[in-house]
């Protein structure tokens, strides 16, 4: 019989830490996850990581990908930014895990990872041109083109919730106005579900949201049960991610367009909307792309982290 080795997939969140040993086939052998030691610091994160890999590491265990929330040297190994976790400057991340854990570590961005996951064995398998995007807290993206992943100098192709969609908007998480993600995150819904709460307070939408800030799974919650406030919260939702969409299209011209995150979720309530906004905006000779929900869902990154870390070999 011939062994195959087995491949570890490390999803570093905001608040999330997930580690998985997968396999040639992209199953998901074992799995552990842990909250973010933020008090704790790099330090304390990175011993995190040594304790979870130890715990699904098998002999077979080859190498390991690790899918990173920002900016990084692919070169180096080096972290060099991650603006949801303080002190994550010109991190050796890849020596240290190397150092621990004796594997070889690779380093990529985690919107990147997630579109290898969905490219390899998911929603986009058997694309040669497919975008995934992430509509989340923000916006990411990655854009495999001619069955290649672009990475962009440094690895930073793909930052797309930061493409100007507007004029005015509440400001985006990067300080500037007028981002795609300012106006089509998950958090710029959850921003104006809240208002529409305060404009209805007698909605099903305010109904379900309690006494707790209204959240876009509120929205999509009470959408399905026909409030609407929240339908018309979709709508407006479904018009902004056509509008970015729209840019995608004219700049990548993908086959396929691959929504995660929490967002995506309402997808089938918004496609309609979504398809013909898109088709009265696009230039003559452009179609409206396939678009799909994410097939790995959260594991996307994990599976994605891995296949890194096996075709870096």
């Amino acid at each position: 019989m011939v062994r195959e080795d087995s491949f570890i997939g490390i999803d570093l969140g905001g608040t999330q830490l997930r580690v998985a040993a997968i396999d040639a086939a992209g199953r998901i052998l074992d799995r552990r996850a842990a909250p973010v030691d933020r008090a704790g610091g790099v330090r304390a994160v990175i011993g995190q990581m040594e304790a979870l890999i130890a715990k699904v590491r098998r002999p077979d265990t080859a190498v390991v990908g690790i899918g990173v929330p920002g900016a990084f040297d692919p070169g180096q190994g080096l972290v060099l930014d991650i603006p949801a976790l303080a002190g994550w400057t010109a991190i050796p991340l890849a020596t240290e895990i190397e150092a621990r854990t004796g594997l070889p570590t690779v380093l990529e961005n985690d919107a990147k990872v997630a579109a290898l996951g969905e490219w390899r064995f998911g929603a986009g398998r058997g694309i040669a041109d497919f975008a995934y995007l992430t509509i989340s807290t923000g916006i990411g993206g990655a854009f495999v083109v001619g069955d290649r992943l672009v990475r962009g100098f440094r690895g930073l192709a793909g930052e797309v919730g930061h493409t100007r969609i507007t004029d005015r908007s509440a400001p985006c998480s990067c300080g500037h106005e007028g981002c795609w993600e300012a106006v089509a995150s998950g958090t710029a819904l959850a921003r104006a579900a809240r208002m529409a709460v305060d404009r209805q307070p007698r909605s099903r939408l305010a109904a379900l949201a309690g006494e707790a800030p209204a959240t876009g799974e509120d929205v999509t919650r009470a959408a399905r049960e026909g409030c609407p406030v929240a339908l018309t919260l979709l709508r407006e939702e479904a018009a902004w991610l056509a509008a970015g969409l729209v840019n995608v299209q004219h700049a990548f011209s993908p086959e396929r367009v691959v929504l995660g995150g929490g967002v995506s979720q309402a997808l089938d309530l918004m496609l309609a909307d979504i398809r013909e906004a898109m088709r009265r905006r696009l230039l003559p000779g452009h179609e409206v792309p396939d678009i799909a929900s994410s097939k790995l869902g959260d594991d996307a990154g994990l599976i994605g982290a891995a296949v890194h870390a096996k075709e870096s070999r």
